[in-house]
């Protein structure tokens, strides 16, 4: 086919000569004959007559030999690329005509390329695709040069310098249609040596900055005994970057005229280099006037307010351009965000230098405003799951509105944070752009991402085997149910969560179902949450590891949720409210706990949260801002108006047994319904140290408290600290709190039989944890998203408040990896070091403790 379309290509070239007039001019005294036989020998497998067309000499013209004519034809084969050998021949003169031969070799294609040396196998499949070394690639001499030049730019990049490539060719004989076919293979040979290090930088001219803080802007880096975890090798593109971020700082401190007089790389060694660089530092200047020309939507006093320079600061230049437009963060505090978002798209704003006197800058703001821009249409690309309304109702612009870009910016956040949709190839991309009109449309392009997870795991843990099975369709679509179209294979799309699980063990066994939908009745973002669960757990002999079915404790409880989206002091913040109830049901069940065997408790609970969540973009991986709660849940004060004197319970008769307190009777009327209130707090802030790097700090409290002392705090819902904080089955509303580098709720009080001796670990009513945790992602593919991370944190739990001490902290650090896959949802393990002892022991550190985390917050 490639064939027909380069004969195609040269007869309608020729004939295109043909219609052309053509000016022939005498070379080195050529003489005039006039053309005869032309014939076309050598190694190709074009048709002659379509190679002399292609030349435009016709028999019986009139031409000069030699002239420029014939030099044109010559050229003109050779910039068709199909050659690498072209002659013409006078092969006879009679009288004034000559007979011609042109004699060509057809360029060979290439056949295969082996390429051997290089270390990764992704370097061979990059080299064919990009380079050209594709089968049926013509082998002219400049692709030989330009792949081997290509290459080297390549390694040299990554550090080898003195990478050598050795290409060489190999004729292959082959018939094509009964024609001899000219192929060849190509072997390129990588010989990447080793990477350059650099022994020394060497800075000269500066006076204002030592040489240290030159190195510090540097990430080339020299040769050091204590940079033995990371080589110092050579890359030239990151050293051009360096240059450019010495004279930034510079500018930063003032120094507007700093520049790099010379710079030289020395070679020492096939191994080593030194890098001089020569600085030229200037004078040092200060701000002075700052003025502002053409604003008339904002005030001099009102723009000054944003810009935040005044006469005489240190000269910035970098600051001055960021408080412009800081290109680094979209959502920005600086004019040209002031501007965009109040719908002045088309606004320009440069910062000029009017004067400078001694060591002082004047500088002038002019502002080119424009005309206000609109939204004409919004369009949403790309989802072929997730129905429309659940995107359109999560963005922040509308058609006909003011265009905003911190809205633009949100929108992006709010489908990013869904969880349906690839976060890292959100991108709004503006369309029909009219400056005239002052209109635009917008066009979000999102990725469809797995939504749904299933959980499937099996382990030892408390005695026995635990097995659990879940799952959780994140995009479901209730309506969608008695549609039989939907099930593909189940009805998705309108952003609903119902999430089924199965736990059970030998001892026990747990049910949960749960229904969430984001928006009750599709005009507000107000979230319904329902759930139902059930448990049963048996008597566990530790000593017989057996359970014991005849003792046994029952919880049946569900609750229901509302949320809703505030907008002050910021549309940020969610406020929500849920009730909840739980039956305990205990049949011959005495573990210490409480005291009574027989019996039954009540929880109706009421809990109020406020949560204000501004991380973006990315939910399993964020990269900035932060996200707080607090919440309160409570229950009914019922000692206020049950009239039970609680204080006096034993010397009540109707809670005593011959004459003594019966304490089962005393604690059944203390936990018929349970009394309590406790609040929580919990806030994570993300910052971005450098690239990617994130550091997440984390600060959590816990207090659960009585409303009458006498009834005192129940023995649920208490706080359990320590270990990975896997909550798995949960008997009495207990919550677990992670603190890795111990044992899993390790860290709790241990309350001690005076009679007996007996331990019981009956929980905690306050906890405080504090955590840095520092994170780098290897991936964020969405079909498995993987980030490595180190941290450190500390915590401890009390039994009341004469017990706190906000010093006395149990502290770990380590290191741990995340694992993010839709199907599975979040997976990692992390080693934490304990340095202290456990509580009640004094054993010393409690060392290294290995945590798998499954399922657990990102």
């Amino acid at each position: 086919m490639t064939k027909k379309i380069l004969t195609l290509f040269i007869g309608f070239f020729a004939f295109s000569q043909l219609i052309s007039a053509q000016e022939d001019i005498p070379l080195a005294n050529g003489k005039q004959y006039t053309v005869g036989e032309i014939t076309v020998t050598g190694d190709t497998n074009y048709n002659e007559k379509t190679v002399i067309a292609f030349t435009g000499l016709r028999k019986g013209e009139k031409i000069y030999i030699p002239g420029d004519r014939i030099s044109n034809v010559i050229k003109k084969l050779w910039d068709l690329g199909l050659f690498s050998d072209i002659n013409l021949y006078v092969t006879s003169i009679e009288g004034d005509t000559a007979n011609l031969e042109l004699e060509i070799q057809e360029v060979p294609e290439l056949r295969e390329v082996k390429i051997t040396g290089n270390r990764k196998k992704k370097h061979k499949s990059k080299f064919i695709k990009d380079y050209d070394l594709e089968p049926g690639s013509k082998v002219t001499e400049n692709l030989v040069a330009t792949t081997r030049n290509k290459i080297k730019e390549f390694y040299a990049s990554e550090g080898y310098l003195n990478t050598n490539v050795l290409i060489n060719t190999r004729p292959v004989k082959d018939t094509v249609e009964g024609r001899d076919k000219r192929l060849v293979d190509m072997n390129v040979r990588i010989n990447l040596g080793e990477k350059v290090k650099i022994s020394d930088i060497t800075i000269e001219g500066n006076t204002v900055f030592n040489d240290a803080k030159v190195r510090r802007q540097m990430s080339t880096k020299q040769k050091s005994f204590f940079r033995f975890w990371k080589r110092s090798k050579f890359i030239e593109e990151d050293y051009e970057e360096d240059k450019k971020e010495i004279i930034s700082e510079y500018k930063t401190e003032g120094f507007r005229d700093a520049r790099i007089v010379s710079d030289s790389i020395i070679k020492k060694d096939n191994e080593t280099i030194a890098i001089n660089l020569k600085v030229e530092e200037g004078d040092k200047y200060y701000f002075g006037d700052i003025s502002f020309l053409g604003n008339s939507v904002y005030t001099d006093r009102q723009l000054k307010q944003v810009l935040q320079i005044s006469k005489g600061d240190t000269y910035n230049g970098t600051l001055l351009e960021k408080r412009i437009a800081d290109q680094t963060r979209p959502d920005a505090n600086d004019l040209t965000n002031l501007y965009q978002n109040n719908g002045y798209l088309f606004s320009q704003i440069n910062a000029v230098e009017t004067k400078v006197y001694n060591d002082t800058i004047d500088f002038e703001i002019r502002i080119r405003e424009g005309k206000v821009a609109y939204f004409d249409k919004i369009v949403v690309k790309g989802n072929d799951k997730t129905n429309d309304h659940v995107i359109y109702r999560n963005l922040r612009t509308r058609p006909g509105e003011r265009y905003s870009k911190q809205e633009v910016v949100r929108s992006v956040r709010e489908l990013g944070q869904l969880g349906f949709f690839d976060a890292q190839k959100l991108s709004p991309e503006f369309k029909n752009v009219n400056p005239n009109d002052g209109t635009l449309d917008l066009e979000y392009t999102v990725k469809e991402s797995g939504a749904s997870q299933i959980e499937l795991q099996g382990g030892y843990g408390g005695g026995g085997f635990v097995g659990t099975l879940g799952l959780s369709f994140n995009n479901f679509s209730l309506k969608g149910i008695f549609d039989k179209d939907a099930y593909k294979p189940l009805p998705m799309g309108d952003g609903q969560t119902v999430s089924i699980r199965a736990q059970a063990a030998s001892f026990y066994q747990t049910y949960s179902l749960s229904f969430s939908e984001p928006w009750l009745g599709g005009k507000k973002p107000i979230r319904l949450t329902t759930s139902f669960s059930h448990t049963v757990q048996y008597f566990y002999d530790s000593f017989e590891r057996e359970a014991d079915r005849d003792r046994k404790f029952l919880i049946t409880g569900g609750s229901v949720g509302l949320a809703k989206r505030l907008t002050v002091p910021d549309d940020y913040f969610t406020l929500s409210t849920a009730l909840s109830f739980q039956h305990y049901n205990l049949n011959n069940y005495d573990i210490g706990l409480f005291n009574f065997p027989d019996g039954y408790a009540n929880n109706f609970a009421i809990t109020v949260g406020l949560t204000r969540d501004n991380t973006h973009t990315n939910p399993i991986y964020p990269v900035g801002g932060s996200k707080f709660s607090i919440t309160a849940k409570f229950t009914p004060p019922y000692s206020v108006w049950n009239g039970v004197d609680y204080a006096n319970l034993e010397n009540d008769p109707a809670y005593q047994t011959n004459g003594e307190a019966d304490l089962a009777k005393i604690d059944q009327e203390r936990f018929k319904w349970l009394e309590y209130y406790k609040i929580k707090f919990k806030g994570d802030w993300y910052n971005k140290i450098v690239g990617d790097l994130v550091l997440r700090a984390n600060v959590e409290y816990g207090f659960l408290g009585a409303y009458n002392n006498d009834r005192g705090v129940p023995p649920f819902e208490r706080f359990y600290l320590g270990g990975d904080g896997l909550g798995g089955y949960s008997l009495d509303g207990r919550e677990t709190i992670r603190l890795r580098g111990y044992p899993n709720q390790s860290l709790t009080p241990i309350d001690r039989d005076p009679t007996s001796g007996a331990t019981r670990n009956d929980g905690a009513t306050i906890y405080n944890k504090y955590s840095l945790e520092l994170r780098y992602p290897i991936t964020l593919n969405p079909s498995a998203s993987i980030y490595g991370l180190t941290f450190a944190e500390a915590g401890a739990s009390y039994d009341s408040f004469k017990d706190f001490n906000p010093f006395q902290l149990n502290r770990s650090a380590g290191f741990g990896v995340r694992i993010f896959m839709p199907a599975f949802g979040l997976l990692g393990i992390d080693f934490g070091y304990g340095f202290d002892p456990i509580p009640g022991t004094n054993t010393g550190p409690n060392g290294w403790e290995t945590h798998f985390i499954i399922g657990q917050q990102f």
